[in-house]
């Protein structure tokens, strides 16, 4: 008990010792209170509240979705067949992929209405096709004339359909035969102008 009544003494003492400015830190405190919920819910806030439930709260956003209609088309692109690479010399680069770099390497295969040569890397999910030029007028002759030590020359990518591809494109990239022909896998091919494909050529074939 009396150590009770020691206690509750201290807490007067220190009360009293407060004296006026007890009310004004009561004041600052309800201040205090007032400012943080209106800082949680303010006039020119981006929540603003849709529902009688003081929880329920929506923010809105800056994003809409675009009111452009999908493309539809009666053909479909499909998956990446191979990376084209005219090379120098055939052998050396075959060498390379096959003997030092541990991939399965194709025989070489003359294509002599393209005018080219081609032997393909196998990568499993994709293929690396390397071009040498065959006969005068090769289109890859041209290409290491330019870039005597070789380099990427196309990409290669399927479609489900390329005469629709075709028809569909007409107007927006030039193709570089009228019609498709027979590529090195024995299905229908057309090369796309670089000049409308970003400075890329783009070879398209039927999967």
């Amino acid at each position: 008990p009396a150590q009770e009544h020691v206690t509750v003494n201290m807490a007067r003492r220190f009360a009293a010792s407060l004296g006026p400015a007890l009310p004004r830190i009561r004041a600052q405190s309800r201040v205090s209170s007032a400012v943080a919920t209106a800082r949680i819910v303010r006039p020119d806030s981006s929540c603003s509240l849709h529902s009688t439930n003081p929880t329920h709260f929506s923010t809105s956003s800056t994003h809409t979705q675009s009111d452009a209609p999908s493309v539809l088309k009666d053909w479909r692109l499909g998956r990446l067949n191979h990376v084209a690479i005219a090379v120098p010399d055939l052998e050396r680069a075959s060498k390379l992929y096959r003997d030092v770099l541990g991939a399965e390497v194709s025989d070489v295969t003359p294509l002599p209405e393209h005018g080219v040569y081609t032997v393909f890397v196998s990568l499993g999910n994709t293929k690396i096709e390397l071009l040498h030029p065959l006969g005068e007028k090769s289109p890859i002759e041209s290409f290491l004339q330019k870039k005597p030590s070789g380099g990427m020359h196309h990409i290669c990518i399927e479609v489900d359909d390329i005469k629709k591809a075709i028809k569909d494109l007409e107007g927006k990239i030039r193709p570089l035969s009228p019609e498709p022909r027979i590529g090195a896998h024995g299905k229908p091919v057309v090369f796309l102008h670089p000049k409308d494909c970003d400075g890329v050529l783009i070879e398209l074939e039927e999967a």
